[in-house]
């Protein structure tokens, strides 16, 4: 069960610290330096690389969770603050699947494309999901280490 938490805290650590530091780090710091064309291209090679690490933290998060959800004997038998943390992931992988499938493909297009005032108003809404999933990660985060502490 130990490598498995360990497993499931790694893959949360990388996917959820990865977000807050590309969304309070990086891009506030990328529009104070950088003109519209030159960020556009740093955050499609950024996201290129990012969202394969997110890729596997995924299916690492799922395989580790349902995993130790099974070592308990199912949902019927963890503690709530598990099927809150479970609800929560799923809600975070879907709008992370959405902005994929559905944001960055046409970002890394328009890029390509080099069609800047497209690609800014994707990348617009790519960050405004983004501070979605950063703030669901660490309440699913805090539920996780409440959850446990109370029992």
């Amino acid at each position: 069960m130990t490598f498995f938490r360990l497993l499931h805290l790694l893959a949360v650590l990388i996917w959820v610290g990865g977000m807050f530091f590309a969304y309070v780090v990086l891009r506030p710091a990328a529009v104070d330096v950088l003109q519209p064309p030159e960020r556009l291209r740093l955050w499609d090679n950024v996201f290129h690389r990012f969202f394969n690490w997110v890729w596997g933290a995924i299916g690492a998060i799922l395989a580790s969770g349902l995993y130790m959800i099974y070592l308990y004997g199912g949902m019927a038998h963890v503690p709530r603050y598990i099927h809150v943390m479970l609800l929560l992931g799923l809600v975070m992988m879907g709008i992370y699947v959405y902005v994929f499938f559905a944001c960055y493909v046409q970002f890394k297009l328009q890029v390509a494309k080099e069609h800047w005032k497209e690609a800014g108003a994707i990348l617009g809404k790519i960050r405004k999901l983004i501070g979605v999933n950063v703030t669901l990660g660490l309440i699913t985060v805090c539920v996780a280490v409440v959850g446990k502490l109370w029992g």
